[in-house]
């Protein structure tokens, strides 16, 4: 099998034992990232017969507002991603266990001391006010914000697995687990619709329990087998080792903050100024395009490392081929969003049928973001790998404090609704959309000086 593999590399022209490996894990990404995406759509009309579109709104409401404080793994899950690769690619394993040992346990002793202060605040918040909710939800709320937000810090320490796998040059492995979740998650609200009626604290307390059970079964595999050697201990943990991870953190730290405020808080803009019944075409509408991204994605992420490792070790012949092909494949993906909008009205219909309106005008823009997206990513991958992520932050950081202003304004005042929250995202990523490559060029072709190369 393994000598029939290589004959097909070799026909298709493909030598690099690197590029051999993304090609492989590529493949299976595809097999796990369809059966996400097919078990998440299906996922959609389940949950609004569920929850009904005010529970379903708030739902998508309040998964955006726990998700600005996945910040607080302060930018250690991408310093880790970098330093592992790194330390490996030198063949120093004590470093590469040390790295992992510090990451893991900062994090924990941070997502603890996260679960007791929201706890104790908890009490004193009226959660139907921040997702401009009916007020007879307010109990439920009460109950359900804090186990969510616990699950999710929870989430914060054990998802560092994906970041070690993938780190490891272990590509698709992320793609199992998250398929593992959107598989799981389909099979509870089935149990669900058939064993209670509409509860949006039942839906959530399962939703969110899942994927750390998942990921807590994925952690004690892992580390008992392929990992053996990178299994956290506290006697590993050294301020050295979190320095190290923490000095490139940081910036992608700050990179997290931005993109969490740009990328996040569009829920909750449309749920203030129109209710939480609207943010249901929205994201709807950006569910859908995302297939595009989806798919783009299972071919980006393996880049990340393998260029972090390319670039360590001075193969920059093997980061240009492989730049010239991501960048041919965002022009498929352009077509692909195209075709997309063109189909979206049967799609739509057959999807969620005549319940939800999705405005014409909102898959315009929302297929224009997505546009947007592609022709900046693969040039955003080529710099996270290489660590100089700098003027990505500075950028990032600019962009997320005109967003919500702009939104508000485009929304409310110009009266575009939903449309203009998205087509203010729109204005704000150009010139960082701009950037990116520029720095690439620079990069590459070793010309890059100051804030480009930083």
């Amino acid at each position: 099998m393994r000598k029939t593999v290589d004959k097909l590399y070799n026909k298709v022209g493909i030598k690099s034992d690197r590029t051999k490996n993304i090609t492989k894990h590529v493949l299976l990404s595809f097999v796990y990232k369809g059966g996400s995406i097919l078990s998440s759509f299906l996922l959609v009309p389940l949950t609004i017969n569920y929850l009904d579109t005010e529970n379903y709104g708030i739902w998508l409401t309040l998964s955006s507002f726990i998700a600005w404080f996945s910040f607080f793994d302060i930018g250690l899950g991408n310093g880790l991603r970098n330093k592992f690769a790194e330390a490996k690619a030198k063949g120093d394993m004590t470093l590469a266990r040390g790295y992992v040992s510090s990451a893991y346990f900062t994090i924990g002793a941070v997502s603890l001391g996260l679960i007791v202060i929201f706890t104790a605040l908890n009490f004193f918040i009226d959660w139907t006010k921040v997702f401009n909710a009916s007020p007879g939800l307010q109990k439920d709320l009460s109950i359900l914000m804090p186990i969510v937000f616990g699950f999710f810090c929870l989430q914060l320490v054990v998802k560092l697995i994906t970041t070690i796998y993938t780190a490891d040059q272990h590509h698709s492995m992320q793609g199992k687990i998250n398929f593992f979740i959107q598989l799981g998650s389909l099979a509870s609200i089935l149990i669900l619709t058939k064993t209670s009626k509409g509860s949006l604290l039942y839906f959530g307390i399962l939703y969110s329990l899942l994927p750390v059970l998942i990921l807590i079964g994925f952690n004690i595999v892992g580390f008992k087998k392929r990992f053996l050697h990178f299994k956290p201990s506290f006697r590993f943990w050294k301020m050295e080792f979190l320095t190290d991870i923490f000095g490139l953190g940081i910036t992608f730290f700050l990179i997290q903050i931005s993109g969490i405020i740009l990328f996040t808080s569009d829920n909750l803009i449309i749920t203030q100024l129109f209710g939480p019944e609207e943010v249901v075409p929205y994201n709807i509408a950006y569910k859908y395009f995302s297939i595009v991204v989806m798919a783009f994605s299972i071919i980006l992420t393996p880049y990340w490392s393998s260029i972090t490792e390319a670039y360590t070790v001075g193969d920059i012949t093997w980061i240009k081929k492989s730049m010239k092909i991501l960048i041919k494949l965002t022009f498929v993906g352009v077509t692909g969003v195209i075709l997309l909008l063109t189909l979206s009205p049967i799609a739509y219909e057959i999807w969620i049928g005549h319940e939800i309106n999705i405005p014409i005008s909102l898959s315009i823009s929302m297929s224009s973001f997505i546009i947007l997206s592609l022709i900046y990513t693969p040039f955003t991958v080529f710099i996270n790998g290489t660590g100089k992520v700098t003027l990505q932050m500075l950028s990032i950081f600019l962009t997320s404090i005109v967003n919500i202003p702009l939104s508000i304004l485009l929304a409310k005042h110009f009266e575009l609704g939903s449309t203009g929250v998205i087509i203010a995202t729109i204005i704000c990523l150009i010139p960082h959309a701009l950037l990116c490559p520029i720095q690439y060029h620079k990069i590459i072709n070793n010309k890059a000086n100051g804030i480009w190369n930083r």
